[in-house]
């Protein structure tokens, strides 16, 4: 009786944020007024299209990084990537493709600059990550603002601003919209659905072929380097591993993996906010992680979609959960906003806490 009560404990404990999680969010379902087939439809959607994005903060937590606030660098080179597709007028599968590898080598470089500056940083990676993924921000908006159509050739004059120079504040992917969401439907002529819900299938098929990627790499040698630093750097540099290098590579992977996620995310919504995207992107990112209860020893893919389908639900019913409790004013979206970004702010703290203990 004893072991079964600090079992249940022990358990409770590590999974505290997921269970916190649940259920708050149980709690609001019926207050938000959504039936069941529209909240499974969106979780669908946002399960495909949000995934990637979450993954890519993967190896760096379990490298002993913590969270990547610099995937923002990634989601940084895939808006370039997606401003010159759209100005070429290269459309469907073909521009989305075109988009991911034209990223690739933007992710590298600024990937590499970003792991330079982290590799060093033991036990502040995510302040500095954070204030490195603003000073890039800072970087790509003078690119794109004055660089493009100046510098950098723009034909296209419906996403330039009207001074002739400098991309708009959001540019219509339409080219793009739902090329990945949509492919089989077009090969095969119809929409798939089950029981009226609608699954974007080639979406799923490439983020499950990221998570087998994910999963065989881990176990790979240099996976098991990464996972070795994130245990213990100076016994990882006692034993001959290049702690500098592995922390860079681990960088360079998340880059681009957010490149990738950020263009299977875009394409599912269809509208690119050029200059204020990247930030809002990683927030969420990273709270999915941690709704999941992710840390450096409990990282894995079940509770990377866990943390995503948790986390987009309590997004989908707490605003409109709110909205009808609260008397409708202009008040309650200020509400809706402290509150979410509250309980975003209690799942870093827990986070914390728990990595804190662990290490203990």
């Amino acid at each position: 009786m004893v072991a079964n009560e600090i079992d249940i404990k022990k358990i409770t404990g590590k999974n505290i944020i997921p269970i916190i999680f649940i259920l708050m969010t149980a709690l609001m379902i019926p207050y938000s007024g959504f039936s069941g087939r529209v909240l499974v439809q969106e979780i669908i959607f946002r399960l495909s299209s949000n995934t990637v994005l979450v993954l890519a903060l993967l190896i760096p937590l379990i490298a002993g990084m913590g969270v990547n606030f610099g995937l923002g660098l990634g989601v940084m080179a895939c808006q370039i990537a997606l401003i010159l597709v759209t100005d070429w007028h290269i459309t469907g599968i073909l521009g989305m493709i075109l988009a991911m590898l034209i990223s690739t080598p933007i992710s590298l470089l600024f990937g590499f600059f970003g792991g330079c500056i982290l590799k060093n940083a033991k036990g502040m990676e995510m302040i500095i990550s954070w204030v490195l993924g603003i000073f890039m921000l800072g970087v790509y908006q003078i690119i794109v603002s004055f660089g493009m159509g100046k510098v950098i050739p723009i034909g296209d004059k419906t996403i330039l601003l009207p001074r002739g120079f400098g991309i708009r504040n959001s540019i219509q992917l339409d080219g793009i919209r739902g090329s990945f969401d949509t492919l089989i439907d077009k090969l095969l002529g119809f929409r798939i659905q089950i029981a009226g819900i609608v699954i974007p299938v080639f979406t799923f098929l490439v983020v499950a072929a990221l998570c087998l990627w994910i999963w065989w790499f881990r176990r790979t040698k240099l996976g098991q380097k990464i996972r070795a630093v994130g245990k213990d750097m100076d016994a990882a540099a006692a034993s001959g591993i290049n702690v500098g290098r592995i922390r860079i590579i681990s960088i360079l992977i998340s880059t681009v993996l957010a490149g990738y996620g950020y263009a299977i995310y875009i394409q599912n919504i269809g509208v690119m906010p050029v200059y204020t995207g990247a930030n809002s992107v990683v927030l969420f990112a990273a709270a999915a992680l941690l709704f999941g209860g992710n840390t450096a020893d409990k990282a894995g893919l079940p509770r990377v979609i866990v943390g995503v389908v948790l986390f987009n639900l309590f997004f989908i019913v707490t605003p409109m959960a709110a909205k009808r409790i609260l008397v409708p004013s202009e008040v309650d979206n200020f509400f809706i906003g402290f509150f979410t970004y509250l309980i975003v702010a209690v799942a870093f703290a827990i986070n914390a806490r728990n990595n804190k203990k662990e290490k203990e």
